[in-house]
């Protein structure tokens, strides 16, 4: 980690130690009423009261709105540059209602999701960062991440100081609205005592053309009335919630001061063990691949040393087997000549199978053409006697 690092660190560090250092002050607990309410307060009270004007709806409608004007512009400016993906579930509901109106969603951009057969067909799931990361230079990474540590932790010391801004402001509309509570319960009850009844005993006493007019008025009243006890109950409720904001600021408060502390912690502790730790990677890494390098060596001298021993000793075998055969090899010899002296036996056993065929065959010649002429005798001597008549009666 760089020196300039380090010393952003260190001005980090004081800064944490300062908004540490801030005690935010604890809300009040019930309404003062204006007769048992300090003389200071009371006259608050009564300022308040002067804002209501019965005659006019909005008046009352709009009655301690002023006091959340200036907790408005604080949320406001903090929220002025946030997107929705910086405010967690809060940010996601927020955007799907707003793709809602615009009609369309948002679940395509969303990079958890499980993409489809295209996308996958396109390499979108192919981890393209780790692959880039692979070829980073490692003092770039750690850089970055120092870098971004650093981000971060401006942006919750900044969070913190609006934090404590917004608890003063929400703790002011808090107590601000006690007053107005105490003012509008004030009138109400100026209302139920004084006004309301005075202008029922006006209406009876007016004469009979004006009672219709008078009773209008009367039921005006009472309806600003009502509109004002509903003001004051939506008064009271929003006092309420607030009082819940507070401890919720605060928490974060704390969270966003842990965080601060821990990424504080990681810049000055961590990194430079990172940094120590790879050196040490990068070092066994090296002496890891010096050394396959040498038994890969030492293997392949192993390998050439056994090979050539093999190959020689084969070798030497062909070449001496070959430098003793003679010129003709005896057993070559003893088959040519077993197989010449089998080919004569060959010929004189075919030779007297033949002389012995064709004597066979001289006999039954013999044989064949003794029986050839003892057939023509016999018929020529059918010819000249009994033969004529046997054939003629056959004939006949």
């Amino acid at each position: 980690m760089s020196e300039a690092t380090r010393q952003e660190a260190a001005k980090a560090l004081a800064a944490v130690e300062e908004v540490t250092a801030v005690v935010l002050p604890e809300p009040g607990n019930e309404v003062v009423a204006l007769d048992a309410a300090p003389a200071p307060v009371a006259e608050e009270i009564r300022r308040r009261m002067a804002e209501l004007d019965l005659s006019d709806t909005g008046s009352i409608v709009n009655f301690g709105s002023a006091a959340q004007a200036e907790l408005q512009q604080i949320s406001q400016a903090m929220l002025q540059d946030v997107r929705n993906k910086d405010v967690g579930p809060a940010g996601d509901s927020l955007r799907n209602i707003v793709t809602t109106i615009r009609g369309f969603s948002v679940s395509e951009l969303d990079v958890r999701r499980k993409l489809s057969w295209w996308e996958r067909l396109l390499g979108r799931t192919a981890p393209f960062a780790k692959f880039l990361a692979r070829f980073e230079d490692v003092q770039g990474q750690i850089d970055r991440i120092t870098d971004d540590l650093l981000g971060h932790e401006h942006k919750l010391l900044k969070d913190i100081k609006s934090l404590d801004l917004l608890y003063d402001k929400t703790l002011n509309f808090y107590d601000e609205l006690a007053l107005y509570i105490a003012a509008g319960e004030e009138k109400l009850k100026e209302l139920d005592g004084k006004t309301i009844p005075a202008k029922e005993a006006e209406v009876k006493a007016a004469p009979e053309p004006d009672q219709v007019m008078k009773a209008q008025e009367l039921r005006d009243l009472r309806a600003a009335r009502d509109d004002l006890e509903r003001r004051v109950h939506d008064l009271k409720l929003t006092r309420q919630v607030t009082m819940q904001s507070l401890p919720s600021i605060r928490l974060v408060q704390e969270n966003d001061k842990s965080l601060v502390t821990k990424i504080n912690s990681t810049l000055v502790n961590t990194v430079p063990l990172w940094e120590t730790q790879l050196a040490q990677a990068v070092t066994i890494q090296r002496s890891a691949e010096a050394a396959g390098a040498v038994r890969e060596a030492n293997d392949l001298t192993n390998e050439l040393l056994t090979a050539n021993a093999k190959n020689l000793r084969q070798a030497n075998e062909v070449v001496r087997t070959e430098m003793e055969r003679g010129v003709f090899d005896i057993e070559a010899v003893k088959t040519a000549n077993a197989d010449l002296i089998a080919t004569i036996e060959d010929s004189l056993r075919i030779a007297d199978e033949g002389k012995r065929k064709r004597a066979a065959a001289e006999e039954d010649l013999k044989k064949m053409e003794a029986d050839l002429r003892d057939t023509l005798a016999s018929a020529k001597a059918r010819s000249t006697g009994s033969g004529d008549s046997l054939g003629g009666s056959v004939r006949g």
